[in-house]
């Protein structure tokens, strides 16, 4: 949690695109999302005012994914402040995360944008856009989340992929027994 607190405030929100990648930074964070769902989030699939993104996931499955109010704010921010002075290309216009060209984001940009935070936040470890994704079903299953509901949120067909995923340790597994198992 605190590399990620450490990687939003090394963001130069005076810089236009400052504005975009701490929304698209708590977006990730507060969602969970791949790198690809991110940069193919489209502003018709974003119900910020109810707080929720339908996403559109591996095998073009669809999921509704909540997020949270800090990543709604700097979205909006982002809106405000930048996406409405860029002159967007045709097609791109419904693309929620833009280039300073008007265009869709590549997933390479979003790997170079994580990885220049990260240097300029003094981090050492390699740190990925999938570590946003990461942290956020930690941070969720550290707090009491539902392994059900992570998984569902980040839209795996199977619990055993959740599992894996997220790293569970023996002793939170054998906590997670001990507190709801009826013969433990």
């Amino acid at each position: 949690m605190h590399e990620i607190d450490a990687m939003l405030s090394a963001i130069d929100l005076s810089k236009p695109e400052g504005q975009r990648n701490r929304a698209m930074l708590e977006t990730m964070y507060s969602s969970g999302l791949r790198v690809t769902e991110l940069i193919s989030l489209k502003k018709s699939s974003s119900f910020l005012d109810i707080g929720f993104l339908k996403i559109h996931g591996k095998g073009n499955k669809e999921r509704l994914v909540p997020i949270g109010d800090s990543a709604i704010k700097h979205i909006k921010i982002y809106e405000e402040a930048m996406r409405v002075h860029l002159k967007i290309k045709a097609g791109q216009e419904d693309f929620l995360f833009l280039n300073k060209r008007g265009s869709k984001l590549s997933r390479i940009m979003v790997f170079m944008i994580i990885k220049e935070l990260a240097e300029r936040a003094g981090i050492k470890k390699k740190i990925s856009p999938h570590t946003f994704r990461h942290s956020f079903a930690t941070h969720l299953l550290e707090g009491g989340a539902d392994l059900r509901a992570v998984q569902e949120m980040l839209g795996h067909e199977s619990i055993t992929t959740t599992e894996i995923y997220t790293h569970l340790d023996r002793d939170y597994l054998r906590q997670a027994i001990m507190q709801f198992h009826p013969r433990a």
